[in-house]
């Protein structure tokens, strides 16, 4: 207890934990595909083109593919059927940029076949963003009412937790599946040859991870949740108000709570 008094919070290893793990897995994607962003493909096909040929090839008409700014932004949107292809795949001939863009038109053909992970990931989005606006604030929202309505507001912010967790866990299946349907369209369809094939698969791998690490490292908010509630619950107030804690000590555990809270948003 006196290690909060004196504002270290050992709750933030696990913080720290999850953060090194993203990085980690982060570092290695960016080093990854700009190690292969050196490999032209024998095909000379951009990631442009490499997405519509293997669109039309699945049938999908309706699917824009766009240029989007940045740097591996890549991305699927199933509301609007757009494919956005970032700045260092859309024009790109490298056998990692196709690898990128074949992932992406995995997406979009996950949508087209109704994929269920996909659907579920879709459906959850709304309830996984609102669930991370909405828990600390209730948590922290919760130590001022009384222990019944307290206890209610925390465990709600824990569920909100939740939900960010069960997004990332969903997203697995998805993102491995759309990296398996596209190493398997670029071999049947020859963009890429049988040589090229595990370049882009370590670059895909090498992505993959980072869902791996997200998916790992989500827990850890809900955990962190968990054990500052089990520590700080002595100061959620009875039926009838009372708090037994001194009164400057309530004041700092509060503050320090609503600022750690605050700033994890």
């Amino acid at each position: 207890m006196p290690y909060y008094y004196y504002g270290f919070d050992p709750t933030y290893f696990l913080v720290i934990i999850g953060a090194v793990i993203c990085m980690i897995a982060s570092a290695r994607v960016k080093s990854t595909y700009n190690k292969y962003s050196q490999y032209r493909s024998a095909s000379g096909m951009t990631g442009a083109q490499a997405a519509q040929r293997i669109l039309n090839s699945a049938g999908i008409y309706d699917v824009t593919i766009q240029h989007v700014s940045g740097n591996l932004t890549d991305h699927y949107n199933p509301s609007a059927k757009t494919l956005n292809l970032s700045d260092s795949v859309y024009n790109s001939t490298s056998v990692a940029a196709v690898g990128v863009a074949a992932h992406e038109c995995g997406h979009a053909i996950q949508h087209q076949n109704s994929y269920f992970p996909l659907t579920l990931r879709t459906a959850i989005v709304p309830a996984a963003n609102l669930g991370s606006t909405l828990a600390w604030p209730l948590i922290l929202i919760g130590l001022f009412f009384t222990r019944n309505t307290g206890a209610v507001l925390i465990n709600l912010g824990i569920i909100c937790f939740s939900f960010a967790v069960i997004f990332q866990l969903v997203t697995l299946p998805v993102e491995f599946n759309a990296s398996a349907r596209a190493l398997r369209i670029l071999g049947e369809q020859g963009i890429l040859s049988d040589s090229e094939l595990p370049y882009t698969k370590k670059v895909l791998k090498a992505a993959a991870l980072t869902y791996v690490a997200s998916a790992a490292a989500a827990p850890t908010d809900r955990m962190r949740a968990h054990t500052r509630i089990g520590f700080f619950s002595c100061v959620i107030p009875d039926d009838t108000g009372r708090i037994d804690l001194d009164p400057a000590i309530q004041s700092r555990i509060l503050d320090q709570l609503l600022h750690h809270g605050l700033s994890r948003r």
